[in-house]
């Protein structure tokens, strides 16, 4: 039963995929905290914007400032996290654009770098000799 499970494992890069996957939620998380921890407080000290507040009450009751007060006095409609959302989404996207024309640039460098020719076999070293004598005569 072991062996069935690591023979299926191995097959059709599923180990490569699980590694993906686990590298790519530990790359999320440090791209949120670079968003939440330091592009967007800097934005707001030169923007004079704070998007993590940035709500819309959607109830008279909601009277807060803030938007963690905001939430427990009734809904609000939260696009400051949404906006904040989008940065990182965009810091992701170009992260990943790099890194795949960085492995498009190299695949074309390794195609672009010709292999030797093989060497002539022993029959086509015949059939060279055989039409080299044929064009002498």
């Amino acid at each position: 039963m072991l062996k069935e499970f690591r023979d299926f494992a191995m097959k059709g890069n599923v180990v490569d995929l699980a590694i993906g996957v686990i590298i790519g939620a530990a790359f999320g998380k440090i791209v949120s905290s670079l968003v939440e921890d330091i592009i967007m407080p800097l934005i707001g000290i030169f923007g004079k914007a704070d998007f993590s507040n940035l709500f819309l009450p959607l109830s008279s009751a909601v009277t807060a400032t803030n938007l963690a007060d905001a939430k427990k006095q009734g809904g609000v409609f939260a696009y400051g996290n949404f906006i904040t959302n989008i940065i990182s989404f965009l810091i992701i996207a170009v992260a990943l654009f790099f890194v795949v024309k960085l492995i498009n640039s190299m695949k074309k460098a390794e195609e672009a770098a010709p292999a030797a020719p093989p060497a002539p076999t022993k029959t086509e070293t015949l059939l060279e000799q055989i039409r080299d004598q044929l064009a002498k005569r």
